[in-house]
């Protein structure tokens, strides 16, 4: 009788155990802060998306802990993912708002991204995006076949990010002229410096963020949308000429593929590695409830922010996909957007 009670117990503790450890980690999170690090500067899109986010995602994570953001700027957001990937703990109360590159940046900057983008665990992200280049009313550039004459300087957060990027490869692809100035903190601090005239246009913009933020200048036409960025366009702007139609020879078409792949997670919120799995699966469907929360939709309204989700699990697929790349479109890749 003592045999077969202890043999029950024992069964009925494996049969248990799965519960008992997803009852322990939702516990985890109880009356502790989860810190959010923004890989740029205040007052942009990255920063507001995160600031949302953060502000309902609270309600959806067991426990309710309290979300803590910090800014960190700097490397065209290298630093931000490097504190991560490096430093924070790995315990899943710290996430990251990276820029959207990181999948790739071991590619592109080995010698700054010394990490692996697979150990990371994606979250989720509350939208894809299309990246436009736009210039200031008063240059008088309309297309870029006006870039073929004419010189434009582009505002950058650092050449190694979409900004500085991006105008490189529609330099090497089209043959516009076009400079790119670096040093400015985030993607407002460019804004601001086109309408001040710095500098005369900001390539690498998220279409969706210059809908929510810089709508005004569309209606006013203060800006001219020259060219847009992805792997198709945006519906809403069928006659702007897609970067994809540029590429003739098929390895400078998967080079695009390759570059554009991030911007199938456009605001990625990210873990670091080594998070128990229990609890990356906890914030994963706190992510997802948070994208369906009617108060949250209605910030996002608010906001003009749009809201096409994509969950954590399709976004490590994307980061498995970037993976499989031959060198040689690697290289590519990298040669269309070396600034030299």
């Amino acid at each position: 009788m003592t045999r077969v009670l202890a043999v029950s117990l024992c069964f009925g503790a494996l049969i248990a155990s799965p519960t008992g450890a997803w009852s322990d980690d939702a516990d985890f999170f109880a009356g502790k802060n989860i810190t959010v690090l923004i890989g740029y500067a205040a007052g942009g899109t990255y920063d507001a998306i995160a600031r949302l986010v953060s502000r309902h995602m609270s309600r959806h994570v067991p426990g309710n802990p309290t979300f803590v953001l910090q800014n960190v700027p700097g490397s065209g957001g290298i630093r931000a993912i490097m504190n991560l990937y490096s430093v924070a703990p790995r315990d899943g109360t710290v996430l990251g708002m990276l820029a959207r590159s990181y999948a790739i940046e071991p590619a592109f900057n080995p010698q700054m991204a010394k990490y692996d983008a697979a150990r990371f665990f994606p979250i989720g992200s509350t939208s894809k995006e299309v990246s436009v280049g736009v210039v200031w009313h008063t240059r008088g550039v309309k297309s870029l076949d006006d870039l073929q004459t004419q010189e434009i300087t582009a505002g950058a957060t650092g050449v190694i990010d979409d900004t500085g990027r991006f105008p490189t490869l529609i330099r090497k692809l089209t043959g516009a002229k076009i400079k790119v100035v670096t040093g400015y903190p985030g993607g407002n601090d460019v804004t601001m410096a086109m309408e001040r005239g710095e500098v005369d246009a900001r390539i690498g913009w998220s279409w969706g963020s210059l809908k929510s933020r810089s709508q005004p200048w569309l209606d006013e036409k203060k800006i001219n949308v020259l060219v847009q960025m992805a792997l198709q366009k945006a519906p809403d702007l069928p006659d702007v000429p897609l970067i994809m139609d540029f590429a003739k020879a098929d390895i400078d078409k998967k080079a695009l593929e390759l570059l554009f792949s991030p911007q199938i997670s456009a605001w990625p919120l990210i873990a670091p590695p080594e998070v128990p799995k229990e609890r990356i699966e906890i914030l994963r469907r706190a992510f997802d409830s948070t994208m369906k929360d009617p108060a949250f939709l209605a910030d996002a309204e608010k906001l003009h922010i749009e809201v096409d989700p994509v969950s954590g699990e399709t976004m490590q697929q994307v980061v498995a996909r970037i993976a499989t790349f031959d060198r040689s479109v690697i290289d590519r890749a990298i040669e269309l957007t070396d600034a030299k």
